[in-house]
């Protein structure tokens, strides 16, 4: 698959993290406050070392069997990096502060992020590959999650997917529901909720892409007080390459950014479902 290669990768990803950087100030924070999860699922793996010689880590695939396959792959061209002098990466994230520190000279691991829609049969291959799902929208959904982490005696971090929009082609919960699902994931030894997803609206209109950044961030301030996930209920992941800096602006600390890191894809966008 051809991606657009007039602008380097380095340059748009640089232009990116600015991007960010100047969206974060505005909203009174800092580069260091945002995590950005390349998404991946259209890029090539040399596009994706080449990110992760510059320095990334996090990213995020919407289908499991692809996500599974690139990660054996790029764990396996890690290990032989990390037999390479050190490149200076730097692995910290106040979002997933319990990862394990470098040692000096030491390459990261990459952190996997499920952000398409979760098969319930595909739970086990998402759950031993992925380090964050960020798309639970759903209380079957969250039981066959619970279990397969039962089996597997681990703990599955996730965040909630609320549909802000309405939309009925979007997936999540409705917002009154948002709470109740993250406390039935509370309740559970093998699942910690720790925050909220929301997708901007189909039109990409900037006022109706603000009220539901507004309307998410609103639930997920109700939601913060109820001390969920002992204290760690405290990701917000919105906005998209489209909308990124008007999602921080509204308050997101993660968002999902993919052709304007990676360029735009050679074949038309399919919709986010794990329907390989």
């Amino acid at each position: 698959m051809t991606m657009s290669t007039a602008v380097s990768l380095e340059a748009r990803y640089k232009a990116v993290m600015e991007r960010v950087a100047l969206a974060a100030e505005r909203s009174g924070r800092t580069a260091r406050d945002i995590l950005v999860v390349a998404v991946s699922k259209y890029a090539e793996l040399e596009q994706i070392r080449e990110l992760i010689e510059l320095g990334h880590r996090d990213f995020g695939e919407s289908r499991v069997q692809q996500m599974e396959q690139r990660a054996a792959i790029v764990e396996e061209m890690m290990g032989r990096k990390r037999e390479l002098p050190s490149i200076g990466l730097d692995d910290e994230s106040p979002l997933f502060p319990n990862d394990t520190p470098l040692k000096p000279g030491e390459m990261p691991s990459v952190r996997w992020h499920m952000i398409g829609s979760l098969q319930r049969n595909k739970t086990r291959k998402c759950i031993e590959t992925a380090r964050l799902i960020h798309s639970i929208d759903s209380l079957r959904l969250i039981e066959e999650v619970q279990s397969v982490a039962f089996k597997l005696d681990r703990v599955v971090e996730v965040l909630v997917q609320v549909n802000c929009t309405g939309e009925l082609q979007k997936g999540g919960c409705a917002v009154p529901a948002a709470l109740h699902m993250c406390e039935q994931i509370d309740s559970l030894v093998h699942l910690r909720v720790r925050g909220l997803m929301t997708m901007g609206p189909t039109s990409m209109d900037p006022d109706e892409t603000r009220e539901a950044f507004n309307r998410c961030r609103e639930v997920f301030g109700d939601i913060r007080p109820h001390n969920l996930a002992d204290g760690r209920f405290n990701i917000l992941s919105m906005g998209m390459s489209e909308d990124f800096e008007l999602a921080i602006e509204c308050g997101a600390n993660m968002v999902r950014i993919g052709s304007a890191i990676f360029g735009e894809p050679a074949l038309p966008a399919d919709d986010d479902a794990d329907n390989d």
